[in-house]
């Protein structure tokens, strides 16, 4: 039985939070928390109210703004929020929708047939979360405004101008709360912004998004009449494909539903889903029925065409998936969404109206392209004997207890502590810099694995060729979660994984082959927050009795400066040049070191990158390489 507090546990203690206090009082329930990642959401919340009127045929048009201070704005030419008093609440509905949560016109299906800010909690989340909103609604040859300081209106809405009677539509600016938002020096990125509305550009066709980041003059247009079929390309631009794109959309029971489907010579599966154009990045019932879907007439295909044998097991999901692209695109009057961050999508009957729709198109586009049909079940037999290869590297990679793994090339040094929130492995690159690691460390809960030269390239081999890798081998029985189909994170015997490399190319080069290899093979730890990146100093700084330490060239001159010019300056070149002591103190030392957490904010994205840094494809990488060259620092020749 709970306690009381001090013997007053009654009636008027319980609390109620009025209107829009609850969303202060509990941001992460309506916009994930109140991070960088979080932040962003504020725009696309506001976004989302704009692609819903595209979906409604009543926008064409949507330009978003970063100003210099940070605030946003986001301007369509829909149909304008209505002004007039409400019914009900005795006040203009522009204030309803801003300041009350579930008020919207997504719920009664007169306003909108389909929608992605389903929950009506969008912008007034948005609202309630911000130092200042204003909104400006151009309708019925009016404009309409109304200004709100963190969630509340300062006057009521009025009339602060005329504008033609054609000129409709809605402008909402607003700034986020810094008493909400108190991570040091968040602020919105254009990388991650720009992805999220490349994304809304091809699952909505026909309209144009113009994105403007005043704060560095840099701006994107999107207008892609192709939608996700242009989108599957896009995402295959450097991959060599086996046949066209295959596109199918129909309308089931008031449901949309689209696919675009392209099979390439990759080894990995790039796949992603849209409910309502909000990418669901946990998947859900239509990426069930995708995939379930092409897997069922493959094997129908192949079977009936004899190119599997009577004695040949069925083809598995993953090998009817190696090498897929694939965007499942679904408009639903109601959908149910996991969470109010909307990540993966409920209903069941998508499952079913998707598994028949792509079935019935796929089904027909290999009967009537028997060669791009033979192409496509080739690669599955190829991956399905290579997985049976895999299946007996991993088991014996498996077999290994991580005692046993000392034994292995890469030489683990464990550490005591068993608790695995406690423990943290670093990946070090070369014998030099593993055995000042080794001598540098806090043996109780830092283990160091050192690696010698740079590890197989993950993004150009199958599996089985990847687990005759031993400095990959060591890798995985040092982790302990196993790989592919027996991964389990469970199983991971450090809270912190940490790659440490020299600041030079080569050690760049090795970054970049593990972070391959984790984004590939074992996204898991990438999206559970234990992958990092240690930050060595750039530069030793002594003057006098002092020793500092730069990060960068704008630290290093800061320092210099003040210390005076007659500082001597050491520049790192790798960490084996630092002695262990130096070591601990500037980049394993939970106390003084900097370390980068490694996200994943964009998938589909990310994926593009490492097959254009990491694939067969010479010339985007050779392109890449020119464009950014200008921009090159510390460059070692």
């Amino acid at each position: 039985m709970a306690k009381r507090n001090n013997g007053n546990y009654d009636a008027s203690s319980i609390q109620v939070l009025e209107g829009l206090e609850a969303v202060r009082r509990r941001p992460g329930m309506y916009v994930g928390g109140t991070d960088v990642k979080a932040l962003h959401h504020l725009v696309y919340e506001v976004v989302d109210n704009a692609i819903d009127e595209a979906l409604a045929g009543a926008c064409t048009r949507i330009d978003i703004t970063i100003h210099p201070d940070s605030s946003v704005t986001v301007q369509d030419n829909g149909r304008g929020i209505p002004v007039g008093m409400h019914p009900t609440q005795k006040k203009s509905a522009l204030e309803v929708v801003m300041t009350t949560l579930h008020a919207g016109g997504k719920f009664g299906g007169g306003g909108y047939k389909v929608s992605g800010g389903l929950h009506g909690v969008g912008v007034s989340a948005v609202n309630a979360l911000s130092e200042w909103c204003e909104v400006e609604v151009h309708l019925d040859g009016k404009i309409h405004f109304q200004r709100y300081e963190r969630g509340y209106p300062k006057a009521p809405v009025k009339v602060i101008g005329k504008t033609r009677a054609d000129d409709t539509g809605t402008r909402v600016t607003f700034k986020f709360d810094p008493q909400i938002f108190k991570e040091d020096n968040i602020d919105y990125r254009f990388d991650t912004l720009v992805q999220r509305f490349r994304e809304y550009s091809f699952v909505t066709k026909g309209v144009t998004l113009q994105f403007v980041d005043e704060r560095s003059d840099r701006e994107m247009t999107f207008y892609f009449e192709g939608g996700i079929t242009s989108f599957v390309r896009y995402l295959n631009r450097n991959r060599e494909t086996l046949h066209p794109v295959v596109h199918v959309e129909k309308d089931i029971d008031n449901i949309g539903i689209e696919a675009a489907i392209q099979y390439t010579d990759a080894y990995t599966e790039s796949v992603y889903s849209f409910a309502n154009t909000i990418n669901t990045v946990d998947g859900g019932t239509h990426l069930t029925g995708l995939r379930s879907s092409l897997t069922r007439v493959i094997n129908d295909y192949a079977r009936k065409n004899g190119l599997l044998k009577d004695a040949d097991p069925n083809f598995s999901g993953d090998d009817t998936r190696e090498g897929l692209t694939a965007i499942v695109s679904v408009k639903h009057p109601d959908p149910q969404f996991e969470s109010q961050t909307k990540v993966k999508l409920m209903n069941p009957e998508v499952q079913t109206y998707v598994t028949q729709v792509v079935g019935e198109a796929f089904s027909t586009f290999l009967e009537e392209n028997p060669q791009a049909a033979r192409a496509i079940i080739a690669k599955c037999l190829t991956s399905a004997r290579a997985r049976d290869a895999a299946r007996k590297a991993r088991d014996l990679v498996i077999r290994k207890s991580a005692l046993e793994s000392l034994t292995l090339p890469g030489k683990l040094a464990d550490c005591s502590e068993r608790d695995a929130t406690k423990t943290e492995l670093y990946i070090v690159e070369g014998d030099s810099a593993g055995g000042s690691a080794k001598q540098g460390r806090d043996r109780h809960f830092q283990a160091i694995l050192p690696l010698r030269g740079k590890i197989m390239n993950t993004e150009r081999a199958r599996l089985d060729k990847i687990l005759s890798s031993n400095e990959i081998k060591a890798l995985i029985s040092a982790l302990g979660t196993g790989i592919g189909d027996n991964f389990d994170v469970e199983g991971l015997r450090y809270g912190r994984v940490i790659i440490m490399t020299d600041a030079d190319v080569d050690g760049s080069h090795i970054r970049t082959l593990l972070l391959t290899f984790f984004f590939r093979y074992m996204p898991r730890l990438i999206e559970d927050g234990h992958l990092y990146i240690a930050q060595p100093p750039l530069y030793r700084i002594a003057h006098k009795n002092q020793v500092k330490y730069a990060y960068s060239e704008k630290e290093k001159e800061k320092i210099v400066k003040e210390v005076g010019e007659k500082a001597s300056l050491q520049r790192y070149k790798g960490l084996g040049e630092m002695n262990p002591a130096q070591l601990w103190e500037t980049t394993m030392n939970p106390e003084n070191r900097t370390l980068l957490l490694v996200t994943v904010e964009d998938a589909a994205e990310s994926d593009r990158t490492f097959d254009m840094l990491m694939g067969d494809a010479v010339d985007p990488r050779r392109k890449f390489i020119q464009t950014h060259a200008r921009a090159v620092r510390n460059l070692d020749i």
